[in-house]
């Protein structure tokens, strides 16, 4: 499990990310670098990082999903995600 500073630094990055993506890209579109370059570091969507909803842990992010390999295999084995039963052949 993550701490919790690293989901709610996440998070802050989400909001910024929101907040300034219209400015962004009318800066990029106008090519003024300087002016994209005074707005906060964290507000480019490059910085986003994938985490488990409900773990928070970064890595063996399944997309589709929105959580870790490790939580979707326990939630898939307890029955709780609908349509996904394990392999057997």
């Amino acid at each position: 499990m993550a701490k919790e500073s690293m989901k709610a630094r996440e998070r802050k990055r989400e909001v910024l990310v929101a907040r300034y993506a219209d400015k962004r890209a009318a800066l990029k579109m106008a090519g003024d670098w300087e002016s994209l370059q005074k707005l906060p570091a964290n507000s480019s969507k490059v910085r986003l990082h994938n985490r488990c909803q409900l773990t928070g842990r970064p890595r063996g992010y399944i997309r589709q999903f929105g959580i870790s390999r490790v939580t979707f295999r326990e939630m898939a084995l307890a029955g709780k995600i609908p349509g996904v039963t394990k392999a057997s052949w």
